[in-house]
């Protein structure tokens, strides 16, 4: 990534210190946590806490947003999840996609020895109760009201909106448990914050935008090229800077203001809403760690 300095990034709100005390008193309360991701940075967008914060409990990973990823990376997530123990799915929950498979797999893989405990014991239609888990503005509204057919959780595209715990309850015998959005309290390393950002799940008010969008701009340049060259019709060198590329989209787009200066605030908040909604193409921001591909 531009090696651009940014000021440390620490975010850890008192309500998200409650929320890791929610879901160590409900962890009893379910049969499994859903916990979801974002499929663009899925270890980034993993609270490293989680773990041991859900103990042994079953874990189903859901990479959300994945029709914004990079489908060959994705592939390579869903694997490297497998090979640590945890079953993974790649999932689009604003339409839908891939979301009837969370079921089965809950039933066939995660939970098949609870399955064949309870159909041992005549209890084959007793209620699932899932726990949903994951960073703030990863999803977790959108998979649950898409699941129960219905705005049940308040969704907004900004962290945090989720306060409390929420049981929903579907129609096949299921039960949800919605809790907040929970972060941690140090980002031990910066390029986590700096990917959360660039996806927004960290909030833009705590961040310089610029700065932001000059890292995310670099990172495109080195890894998605194309993305940059056929969004913006710049051409790229090898010796460009983060400032460099934003000042050629500023120009680009017509970004000027008094005195020929290009508006670089403007041009930035472009580039990340651009990257956000998948105009710049499907872009991951991490691969797996390389041994466990």
């Amino acid at each position: 990534m531009d090696n651009t300095n940014m000021k440390q990034i620490q975010w850890f709100p008192g309500h998200m210190a409650k929320t890791r005390r929610l879901i160590a008193s409900n962890l009893s309360l379910v049969d499994a946590v859903v916990e979801i991701v974002d499929a663009r940075s899925p270890l980034s967008s993993r609270n490293p806490e989680m773990d041991h914060m859900t103990k042994n409990k079953p874990r189903l990973v859901l990479l959300n947003k994945s029709d914004l990823a990079d489908e060959r990376t994705t592939q390579q997530w869903i694997n490297y999840f497998r090979r640590n123990g945890c079953e993974a799915l790649a999932v689009d929950c604003k339409s839908g996609k891939g979301l009837k498979s969370i079921l089965p797999a809950l039933k066939n893989t995660v939970l098949k020895e609870l399955m064949d405990k309870r159909e041992k014991n005549g209890m084959k239609g007793a209620t699932i109760r899932l726990m949903i888990v994951g960073i703030p503005n990863v999803g977790k509204s959108s998979l649950i009201n898409k699941l129960a057919g219905s705005k049940r959780a308040k969704v907004e595209d900004r962290p945090g909106v989720t306060r409390t715990k929420q049981w929903v309850k579907l129609d096949n015998n299921t039960e949800l448990l919605d809790m907040p959005g929970v972060l941690w309290p140090k980002f031990e390393d910066q390029s986590v914050a700096v990917r959360l950002a660039f996806t927004g799940a960290i909030s833009d008010d705590i961040l310089d935008i610029e700065t932001l969008a000059m890292k995310l701009l670099s990172y495109l340049a080195e890894n998605y090229p194309n993305s940059l060259t056929e969004r913006y019709k710049i051409e790229l060198s090898d010796k460009e800077t983060g400032l460099d590329l934003l000042e050629k989209v500023g120009k680009k787009r017509g970004m000027m203001i008094s005195g020929g200066e290009i508006n670089t605030e403007r041009a930035a908040i472009t580039v990340l809403d651009e990257f956000r909604s998948g105009k710049l193409g499907r872009i991951t921001l991490e691969a797996p760690p390389q041994k466990e591909q």
